[in-house]
């Protein structure tokens, strides 16, 4: 117990305060951004993922505009150069306009990849490259929420 208040008292002494919390970092940001309508599995799953994250936009005060890109690459084969491993790249540009007038607030860009071994079976190997790009699609929003998160108080004073 006395361990756990001293890391709390450490932790504030050095600035720490939680992101989420009134007047953290992140404080008006829940339910305040609607990403754009997704047109396809990645960009559902990026959405889902943001929602997940900062909230469902019910009175949105921003519009989060993005562009995401994908590419596959095998990494590993076998002697008779059959892919064993592929790795699947991705990135997202993002843009942040002010609801009403489109003025852009702040911009960006994230990328990261994640793997998945290929196997022989046909509907094994789409199963695991659909999971692999469901990875790699939280993995990249969450990046832009902890962009977002981390620019806010730029931002956000700007408005």
């Amino acid at each position: 117990m006395l361990a756990a208040g001293g890391a709390a008292l450490a932790l504030a002494g050095c600035g720490f305060s939680p992101v989420y919390a009134p007047g953290g970092q992140a404080d008006g940001l829940q339910g305040q951004i609607l990403a754009d309508e997704p047109r396809d599995r990645n960009a559902f799953v990026f959405v889902g993922q943001f929602e997940e994250r900062l909230g469902r936009a019910a009175a949105p005060r921003f519009a989060l505009r993005y562009r995401i890109r994908t590419r596959v690459e095998g990494v590993g084969l076998t002697p008779a150069g059959e892919t064993t491993r592929l790795n699947v790249f991705g990135a997202v540009d993002y843009t942040l306009v002010e609801m009403g007038t489109d003025r852009e607030v702040t911009r960006g860009f994230v990328e990261n990849f994640t793997g998945f071994s290929a196997t022989r079976l046909i509907v094994s190997t789409q199963t695991v490259d659909r999971e692999a790009h469901e990875r790699l699609m939280v993995l990249l929003a969450d990046q832009v929420v902890t962009r977002l998160i981390a620019t806010a108080p730029e931002w956000r004073g700007s408005n």
